[in-house]
């Protein structure tokens, strides 16, 4: 028995790839925004280094904020 696939239009694969193209910047200011938080809670780099290691985030795109505390 044979089983044919239904073959994808060349404007469904485009769709296909806008959306994952799109899924993918939206993920990219998603790990971002949460870089950022979690660098403005930490105490010194090596911290924020280990929490977004533990969080499984990348560091965000123009680089950390300064994360001292006030009271340092």
């Amino acid at each position: 028995m044979t089983w044919d696939r239904p073959t994808r239009t060349v404007q469904e694969q485009n769709h296909f790839a806008e959306a994952r193209a799109a899924e993918k910047i939206r993920q990219a200011i998603d790990n971002d925004k949460a870089a950022r938080i979690v660098a403005r809670q930490a105490v010194d780099a090596q911290d924020c280094q280990r929490l977004l290691s533990m969080l499984g985030l990348d560091p965000p795109d123009e680089g950390l904020p300064d994360t001292r505390h006030p009271h340092a």
